[in-house]
């Protein structure tokens, strides 16, 4: 195969793999923060504590990071083809991947936010802060470069979920490696979507990377003083809404 016949392949499997791990990163996200948070707040001396529903959750999300990726798929079969109308391609794909990914972030978001420095919750209640205050102006803005590094993380491992797709016809760069460089014995084509997964991730964890660091110093000078005068300023505004 020549590279004027692989461009076009590459180009669309290329488009269509940041389209799948996009969408599902946006989704874990929105569904595993809330849940990482809740793990948190849910726990025994927890702002909400909850036993009984923190062993509910967190049993829940470890029977769902247990299950491999491509059992999944197939499990989601039947809810994939009732919320997308399909079961193949990338909007398909999204699906399992969204699942799979959510009760993965949610761990890395309540190991993130059990770093927080406890003394600033403390000061948060003391000014009559409540737990919706807590929770925006203390938990995520202090574990913040943690929660970049772990949607990095989760980015990294969603764009191997997705090549894993590509064996069911989910499309992307996985599709081609299989129908082309694998069952075609197209060598080299399979080659340069290795090197375009490893050259895709590497820069991925550069900018993660460098985002959390950036934050992270930003936070680190900004000194215990200074954060305990805007955590009264907050609180006031929460307390007032």
């Amino acid at each position: 195969m020549t590279w004027s016949e692989m461009q076009p392949l590459l180009s669309q499997a290329c488009w269509d793999t940041l389209y799948m791990v996009g969408w599902s990163t946006v989704i874990a996200v929105a569904g595993g923060l809330p849940l990482g948070i809740l793990l948190v707040l849910t726990d025994r001396g927890g702002l909400l504590q909850n036993v009984l529903a923190n062993k509910v959750i967190g049993q829940v999300v470890n029977i769902a990071r247990s299950m491999p990726f491509i059992i999944l798929i197939v499990a989601l079969l039947g809810f994939t083809r009732a919320i997308t109308g399909t079961t193949i391609g990338r909007e398909a794909a999204i699906v399992p991947l969204a699942v799979g990914a959510i009760p993965f972030f949610a761990r890395l978001v309540e190991t993130a936010v059990r770093e927080v420095d406890g003394g600033l919750v403390e000061a948060v209640q003391a000014m009559g802060g409540n737990t919706w205050t807590v929770v925006r102006k203390v938990l995520v803005p202090e574990s913040l470069p943690s929660l970049i590094a772990s949607t990095t993380t989760t980015i990294v491992a969603l764009i191997g979920y997705s090549a894993m797709a590509g064996t069911v016809g989910a499309g992307g760069l996985g599709d081609i490696a299989i129908r082309y460089g694998y069952q075609r014995f197209e060598t080299e084509l399979m080659w340069i979507t290795v090197a375009i997964l490893a050259v895709v991730i590497s820069l991925i964890q550069f900018a993660g990377d460098y985002a959390a660091r950036s934050l992270h110093r930003r936070g680190g000078n900004a000194g215990a003083a200074p954060k305990l005068r805007l955590l009264k300023a907050a609180t006031a505004t929460g307390k007032a809404v």
